[in-house]
């Protein structure tokens, strides 16, 4: 009977642990801005969004303006789920992706990783979107 409450303990110990490691697009949103030391703009985020930057593409080259529905790779046609966390909950909830991704993409963007304010303001547009 004791190893139950064991196994029982554990698994509501799991649970609770995931939770917390599970990341939150707002919270995100408020790391870059707190990074930046400057508040996130949803304005500037969907105009750093929709805008090249010296380069060929934007994000929504591939992600769609906005960002709610599936979009579609510019140079492979890989189908790319939609972006906006309102659309996709799955969206922004782990940390490893979220660097990766807003690495590779700034840089197809931008020939360089974006800005603490940068990411802040993207997030603010993103989940500003219902």
């Amino acid at each position: 009977m004791r190893l139950n409450y064991k196994i029982i303990g554990l698994l509501w110990l799991s649970l609770f642990i995931t939770n917390v490691w599970a990341m939150d697009p707002v919270a995100l949103e408020k790391q870059y801005a707190n990074e930046a030391k400057q508040s996130a703009s949803s304005i500037r985020g969907e105009q750093f969004f929709i805008s090249k930057h010296g380069k060929d593409w934007s994000c929504a080259t591939c992600h769609g303006a906005p960002p709610t529905k599936e979009g579609k790779h510019a140079s492979t046609d890989k189908s790319i789920s939609p972006l906006a966390p309102a659309y996709n909950t799955k969206r922004f909830t782990d940390e490893a992706k979220v660097t990766k991704w807003f690495r590779r993409n700034c840089n197809d963007v931008l020939g360089r990783e974006c800005s603490a304010l940068e990411k802040s303001d993207v997030m603010a547009y993103i989940n500003s979107l219902k």
